[in-house]
Formats: C-alpha cells, sequence, structure tokens
C-alpha cells in the first residue's frame, strides 16, 4: 500500500530505518569531521540534519545508497559550502574558497576518518564553562538531545538546550581547534571527557533489558570511547577506572531483568548470567589502576563495584569497607547521589536509623527533589524502622518519577507488601 507520499510504505520504512541506524553510528563521527574543518559546531550539526531530511525524502525513491555514511558526508558538505557562498562567510576563514572545499572533501568510502576523540578534547578546552564541557560531549560526540542530557544532569530541557547553543557559538568565535591536543595538554582535560563518557553510560544502562536500539547502542558507544581513552593513555589510572567500572556494570546486564522482564536488584541476580570475561577484565584494568599509586573519583566508583560483586560472590559482609569507599568518593566528588548510597550502607553497618540518619535531604538539596532513587532509598530505611506511612508516601513520589515500566512494577510490589 503506497502512503500520502505516493511512495511505497515499505520503501519509506526502509529508508527511515536506514537513517535511523546511520544517525546512530556516525553521527558523532560526520558531525566530528564536518566540524574539525570549519570550526563551526552549529554550522555542521544544521547541515546534516537537512543531509538527513534529504535521505528520508529521497531514498524511498531511488533506493538506499550503498554507502549511506558517505553520502550524508556528501550531502551535508554540499549544504555547508553553499550556506557560506550565500552569506559570503569565505572571508571569516584564512583559507581561499578552493581551501575550504578541498578540506571538506569526501573521502574514498569507507574511509572517512573518525575525529571523534579530536571532538571530545575539544569540548573540554579551558575556555569552555566546566559545566558545560560534559553536556557539550554528549551531544555533539555521542549524538543526545537536549532533553536526554538535561535528564542526566538534573536540569529542565530549554535550559539545557540555551545553554548548549551558546557554547557552540562561542567554540566558533574563539576558533576553538577541534583536534587531540598535545601530550602535556591531556591530563588537563581528560576528567571532563571520562565523565561525559560515563553519563553517556549511564543514559545507555538505564534501558537494561536492551529493547531500546539506541540507548543499547549508547553503552557501546561509551565502552568504545573508554577503550579508545585507555589506548591513547595508557598510562592514565583515571581512564582504567572508568573502563572497568564501565565494565562491572555492563557485566550484570543479562541478570537485570527475570524472563518476563521483570526488575531484579543486584541482591537477588542470578549469577551464573554475569559476563564473568568482563568482570575479569575489569579487575585486572582496577589493579594496573591501584598500581600507579593516584587514586581518583572513577577508580574509587570501579571499586565499590568490585566489593559489591567480591559481596555476592563470596557471600560475605563487606559494608564497612563498602562505607569507607563511599567516604572517599564523597570527598572527590561532594555528589549527594554518593551520600545516599553511603547511606544505605550505612544502614547495612549499623541499622536503619543510622543510615536514615545519614541520608542527605531534599530540603538542602532541591536537586534531589526528582531524583527517583533518593525516594526509594528512604522509602525503604523508612519501613525497615515500621514507619509505613512515611514509607510509602516517599515510595509513591519514586514510583511517579521512575521511567522504567519494570521498576516502576517492581516498586509498587514494594509497596503492596507493607502492612496498611
Amino acid at each position: 500500500m503506497d502512503d500520502v507520499t505516493g511512495q511505497p510504505a515499505a520503501r519509506r520504512e526502509e529508508a527511515h530505518a536506514a537513517a535511523e541506524a546511520v544517525a546512530r553510528a556516525s553521527y558523532g563521527k560526520l558531525l566530528a569531521f564536518l566540524a574539525a574543518r570549519t570550526h563551526d559546531v552549529t554550522a555542521a550539526e544544521d547541515a546534516l540534519a537537512e543531509a538527513f531530511a534529504a535521505a528520508l525524502a529521497g531514498w524511498p525513491r531511488k533506493g538506499c545508497p550503498r554507502n549511506p555514511e558517505a553520502w550524508l558526508l556528501t550531502v551535508a558538505r554540499r549544504r555547508m559550502i553553499d550556506a557560506w557562498r550565500g552569506t559570503a562567510r569565505e572571508s571569516e576563514f584564512p583559507e581561499t574558497q578552493t581551501a575550504v572545499e578541498d578540506a571538506l572533501a569526501v573521502p574514498a568510502a569507507g574511509a572517512i576518518p573518525d575525529e571523534r576523540l579530536a571532538m571530545l578534547f575539544a569540548c573540554a578546552h579551558p575556555a569552555i564553562e566546566e559545566g558545560l564541557r560534559a553536556p557539550l560531549m554528549l551531544q555533539c560526540v555521542l549524538g543526545l538531545d537536549a532533553r536526554r542530557i538535561a535528564s542526566a544532569f538534573l536540569t529542565s530541557p530549554a535550559a539545557m538546550g540555551k545553554r548548549l547553543v551558546r557554547v557552540k557559538a562561542k567554540m566558533r568565535e574563539a576558533g576553538i581547534p577541534i583536534r587531540v591536543p598535545e601530550r602535556e595538554e591531556l591530563p588537563a582535560r581528560l576528567e571532563a571527557v571520562l565523565s561525559a563518557i560515563y553519563a553517556a553510560f549511564a543514559e545507555g544502562w538505564t534501558d537494561a533489558a536492551g529493547s531500546d536500539a539506541a540507548r543499547r547502542d549508547l553503552t557501546e558507544e561509551a565502552l568504545f570511547l573508554a577503550r579508545l581513552i585507555v589506548e591513547l593513555m595508557p598510562a592514565e589510572p583515571e581512564a582504567l577506572g572508568l573502563l572497568a567500572l564501565m565494565l562491572y556494570a555492563e557485566a550484570r546486564r543479562r541478570a537485570r531483568r527475570a524472563a518476563g522482564g521483570e526488575f531484579v536488584p543486584l541482591e537477588r541476580q542470578d549469577l551464573s548470567l554475569w559476563n564473568m570475561e568482563q568482570i575479569y577484565e575489569a579487575e585486572s584494568l582496577l589493579r594496573r589502576a591501584g598500581a600507579m599509586s593516584s587514586m581518583g573519583r572513577f577508580q574509587l566508583e570501579a571499586a565499590i563495584q568490585s566489593a559489591h560483586v567480591d559481596r555476592r560472590r563470596r557471600g560475605f559482609a563487606n559494608w564497612q569497607n563498602i562505607v569507607t569507599l563511599y567516604d572517599g568518593l564523597y570527598a572527590f566528588t561532594g555528589s549527594p547521589v554518593v551520600l545516599i548510597n553511603r547511606a544505605l550502607a550505612v544502614a547495612e553497618c549499623d541499622g536503619a536509623g543510622a543510615g536514615l540518619a545519614a541520608m542527605p535531604s531534599a530540603g538542602d538539596d532541591p536537586r534531589l527533589v526528582e531524583y527517583q532513587p533518593y525516594w526509594a532509598a528512604c522509602a525503604e530505611l523508612l519501613a525497615r524502622l515500621n514507619s509505613f506511612a512515611e514509607a510509602r508516601e516517599a515510595l509513591e513520589i519514586a514510583i511517579g518519577l521512575e521511567r522504567d515500566p519494570a521498576v516502576r512494577q517492581f516498586l509498587e510490589a514494594r509497596r503492596a507488601a507493607w502492612p496498611k
């Protein structure tokens, strides 16, 4: 059956699927290639958007090209050159128009260089506001939209969108080069790069069942970028710590959902479903990092995951060690999220009352008001103290904030099990 455009629906679906696949796999690669040669991230984004629109209009009629990535790059390049000609922007560049066109020349099929790493470090340039470096990387290199970035950084999509527009304009005006910095510049920018990669991984990690293709690809992309950083900087302990942390988490992916899709907390997971190869690799990376005697946030987070894995595998309580690790992590981050997890560990050592006393307050930190794990943790500790009315109130908020239907169902079942 034809759709309203007169084109066969199957052809349009095929074109949409091809465009979406390229967007997931190659958006950051294409954007980095264009922006590295023009110093204008916004213009590159606009050109790519037009290229994808052209693909959706033309591919259903003409069929998908054999190399969709190269096709999109060719169209985006033409759009950028046409835009410069139309606004006489050639004079803003030291190169001649011919040189600009040559710089944007599409390489031979299959040979488009991967410059995402250069884009990552460009986004961590000292001229860019520290709090915007990680969000900028997530959008430019990994293709997240403002809504998803805002969720990861506990802010509104509108505010995040405006800030990202401003920072990209600053990159253009300041002429920030999109390149891998000199060796001596790398360490200063590394923390922002690692934070962005981890934020991307965490966003993909929320899709525990792997049913959302875009978010599933996001975890794979983040792992790829983390490995790339380790390859570039093998003597940097925090890069090793980040990769270890991500591998510990990814190793448990299959165990996080039961056969029917139900959420399974760590304490009830089937250890036979854990990917031990990834766990062994994580342990090896953490030992390498530890041997360098330079502790940091990601090493501590990986050590906490290692302690939880070891506790489950060996069956002994090591909660006091976990509390100590959270103390060290809080010294690095000052994050209320760390305090929430520390409070739960304190409860295992000293009881729910001590855990609740150690819990941060939403009244003191407004970011916690819409942070689901905070309310779920409070509800759990209150229930252990038999304060079921207060626990139910907290859990109602957690259920309302939870996006994952399986986790929401788990919380609802927990609420139903409490006395009225």
